[in-house]
């Protein structure tokens, strides 16, 4: 396949100038609200891909994701990679390993980064590309983010004390596990500063959206996000499903299924990238939660937005989400890229909470882009945790238990299922405990983690105050 040059992103509600992938690197929502995208995706054909399936992770890496960033200097992009995705970040060459439960049935591994979750494969590499891009200018930049467990501490750790770099990081308080808030709380770097919300992690969201949505005070502040809405983020996870495809499949050009625990959509958004790339991809299994947002669309083609009051605190806290942010990126993929009629569904969410595209000829495009759906109880995280443990040897975290759990709902015989991990178990260790009486292995290095002096500050869920304390250190 040739390279794609001149590849240009425009914005999901089709109110943006079409930029650079170095343009949008840096800037989260799109001046109109929307999502940025690639005006088109690349695809590999059966021989490209064959080509591909023998690469280490870097070189995998640099094949795809310089595809969406032609303009970027090419040495310094494999430099770039190999940098990251290496021994001495991931403790492993193999960075994303596949491990084969029984035959047909496998656990992506992707704890091994530094905060021990899979949001540092993608993360890891941003902190360099971001560091780059402000060397470059001269220029500083400062990064908002909203957190409902593992983001917020793959994003500090990836910019603690870079060049040019400030994190501001919003987190639901006192709705994460000790772990996770430890992992933020106690790091006591210049550059970070952790923020609070009494409230729950759409709330969060909304904040960091409604700040970046002043354009005025996001171009004074110089305001940017590593959120899954930044699409280097979601291109870069895309990376491990071809990774794991090439690891899974039993001959070339066979159908695998993937199962992806999903709250905000970004985790699984980059499998269906991956398939719209050309992987055989066959099913993509959404696996929720209480919080069924998404379940409850792919079952029915309703999109409903719960309330506050509404989002359930569950044992599986880093899915505890009521609006999925990059479902926008999926339904406008599926409109064929019509800006205007996304944005009219999106008008519609906003004033109702809700929109029904189940007598509209998109739903027949939804039934047939691969998705399936189900829902995993607080009772099913614990029966999975017991019996991957009892079968298997393996003990995994809540979030990927409700992926094993929904997955083998679906799995078909003959079709290769890869169940992707989210996290190590110790940053969730009183749902182990509560599962198998016993306290998960603790890896080395974290030894009384929770016990840190800890630096954060508690807000309401306001968007002024969030900006004035923005401000203040700022400036």
């Amino acid at each position: 396949m040739s390279a794609v040059s001149g590849l240009n992103y425009v914005s999901t509600r089709g109110g943006a100038p079409a930029t650079s992938f170095t343009g949008i690197l840096l800037e989260g929502l799109a001046p109109d609200g929307g999502l940025f995208v690639p005006e088109r995706l690349p695809r590999f054909d059966a021989a490209e891909l064959q080509s591909l399936s023998t690469l280490s992770y870097p070189d995998l890496a640099w094949r795809i994701l310089s595809r969406f960033a032609p303009e970027w200097d090419a040495q310094e992009l494999r430099r770039m990679l190999g940098d990251t995705y290496s021994r001495a970040v991931f403790g492993s060459d193999e960075v994303a390993p596949l491990r084969t439960l029984e035959p047909g049935l496998h656990l992506l591994g992707l704890s091994n980064g530094p905060t021990l979750a899979f949001k540092d494969v993608a993360m890891q590499l941003l902190g360099r590309l971001f560091e780059s891009v402000l060397q470059r200018r001269g220029a500083e930049l400062n990064v908002l983010g909203a957190t409902s467990g593992d983001t917020g501490s793959s994003a500090e750790h990836a910019m603690r004390g870079r060049r040019g770099v400030r994190v501001f990081m919003l987190s639901p308080w006192q709705r994460m596990s000790p772990f996770q808030a430890a992992q933020m709380y106690s790091l006591q770097d210049a550059n970070i500063f952790n923020i609070a919300i009494r409230g729950v992690f759409d709330q969060c969201q909304d904040i960091v959206k409604a700040v970046s949505g002043d354009l005025a005070f996001k171009a004074r502040h110089r305001i940017g996000t590593v959120n899954s809405i930044n699409w280097a983020r979601v291109a870069a996870q895309a990376v491990y499903y071809f990774k794991a495809y090439f690891a899974a499949a039993r001959r070339e050009g066979e159908p695998v299924s993937f199962a992806v625990p999903s709250g905000n959509f970004g985790n699984i958004y980059a499998g269906y990238l991956a398939q719209r790339m050309g992987l055989p991809v066959r099913r993509l299994i959404v696996a929720t939660n209480e919080n069924n947002v998404l379940e409850e669309f792919f079952r029915s083609g309703r999109y409903r937005v719960r309330a506050t009051a509404e989002v359930r605190h569950t044992s599986s806290p880093s899915m505890d989400i009521a609006k999925s942010s990059n479902f926008e990126r999926y339904l406008y993929d599926l409109l064929d890229g019509d800006a205007r009629s996304l944005s009219r569904l999106w008008a519609r969410l906003e004033s109702d909470g809700v929109f029904d595209v189940s007598d509209t000829p998109l739903w027949a495009r939804v039934r047939a882009s691969g998705f399936v759906a189900g829902t995993s109880t607080h009772a099913d995280r614990l029966a999975t945790i017991r019996e991957v443990q009892r079968t298997y040897g393996t003990i995994v975290d809540p979030h990927t238990a409700d992926g094993i759990k929904v997955g083998l709902q679906y799995r078909e015989r003959d079709v290769p299922l890869v169940c992707l991990e989210t996290a190590l178990p110790v940053k969730f260790a009183d749902i182990i405990r509560e599962a198998l009486g016993r306290d998960p292995a603790r890896p080395p290095g974290f030894e009384g983690l929770e016990s840190l002096p800890q630096r954060v500050t508690v807000f309401d869920p306001a968007v002024a105050a969030v900006k004035e304390f923005i401000a203040q250190h700022t400036t």
